[in-house]
């Protein structure tokens, strides 16, 4: 098993590195320099993860937050914050978030709102999160109008994804978490989806040498992206590939839902909207559909579902005024945007979906 140190270097303003690897909390005392204080956000499924990594850190607050989407809310950020002023934070303090997507939003959105802003390092412990929500500077929590609408771009000082976290990750949410994967793949970096195809099996294989490399090849994805713009000013859009759908589908399902059982789905749908608009061909289409299959990954939903799912596409944060934007595909790694789609089209793209 490879034991070496990745390094994926996120550029711009405010640069960081990604590690990728195995036993990594080692790594946290170069990233927290300074700091007299440190705050550990977890769930509760991972307080002994959470625990290992404060060994490693000065003076740790252990502060627990619900698990999953439940503990991405303004109330449990305004606990966490309660917690910081009884310890007296400081701006040299640091935050650090362990655990999957969720925990990692919340830590990063409580460290860009405590004191205008301090330093923050999450711990991926899943596949999402070391794909998806660590890497970029994207904090957030979900409110009643929807996913992600409250937060800040707030890049961290650094980003650990240990993959030693897999080796006990449920099966169920490795493979959600393939979907953020297998986007990259169709955006820009066509081997990841070349490698899926070749054995879909061992995509998913936590001890083998082709999960590890998705995972590489997945963060520079978005490394490159996020470094050209954090703020999502025009080429970070791409990112959100199948998540305009998907979002609502989290939302009407209350968050019940996987996040990449649902942006699966929003692939599908994505998809079928660029062959409607003649900006693909059957062909790759199809591919979304056999990738995403070959994972086990959910490309359906019901029916009956699309009178809600339209209206809370509505309020999905590429949105101008009334006009509906979807990112979609002019060809394989070539993203676009299709602005202002009939309602017609829409629903005859959803009916792909709902088949």
């Amino acid at each position: 098993m490879l034991r070496v140190t990745t390094r994926i270097p996120v550029r711009g303003d405010r640069p960081y590195d990604v590690l990728v690897g195995r036993d990594l909390a080692k790594h946290l005392p170069e990233l927290i320099g300074g700091a007299a204080r440190t705050a550990v956000l977890f769930a509760a499924p991972l307080r002994e993860r959470a625990e290992t990594v404060a060994r490693e850190l000065p003076s740790p607050l252990l502060i627990e937050v619900p698990d999953a989407e439940a503990g991405k809310t303004v109330e449990v950020a305004a606990r966490c914050w309660d917690s910081l002023g009884a310890a007296a934070f400081t701006r040299t303090d640091v935050v650090v978030g362990v655990g999957g997507g969720a925990v990692t939003d919340l830590a990063g959105y409580v460290a860009a709102s405590w004191l205008r802003g301090v330093r923050w390092v999450p711990v991926a412990t899943s596949l999402l999160g070391m794909v998806d929500a660590a890497v970029g500077g994207k904090t957030g929590v979900n409110i009643g109008a929807g996913k992600n609408l409250v937060g800040a771009f707030h890049p961290p000082a650094g980003v650990l994804c240990d993959l030693d976290t897999l080796d006990t990750l449920p099966a169920d949410d490795l493979v959600a978490g393939m979907a953020e994967i297998v986007k990259c793949g169709f955006i820009a970096d066509p081997v990841i989806l070349d490698l899926v195809e070749a054995s879909p099996a061992a995509a998913i294989d936590p001890a083998g040498p082709a999960l590890r490399e998705l995972v590489e090849r997945a963060v520079q994805v978005k490394a490159d992206v996020v470094g050209r713009d954090l703020r999502e000013s025009g080429l970070r859009e791409i990112l959100n590939y199948g998540h305009t759908l998907g979002h609502a589908i989290e939302r009407r399902e209350a968050y019940a839902w996987k996040h990449g059982h649902a942006v699966s789905v929003g692939l599908i749908f994505a998809a079928a909207l660029a062959r409607l608009a003649g900006r693909i061909d059957d062909a790759l289409f199809e591919r979304h559909r056999a990738v995403l299959t070959s994972l086990g990954l959910p490309t359906g939903y019901p029916a009956d579902a699309w009178p809600e799912l339209l209206p809370a596409m509505r309020v999905d944060k590429k949105t101008r005024g009334d006009l509906l934007r979807f990112v979609v595909l002019d060809g394989l790694a070539q993203p676009g945007i299709l602005e202002g789609p009939e309602p017609e089209t829409l629903a005859r793209a959803y009916a792909e979906v709902a088949r």
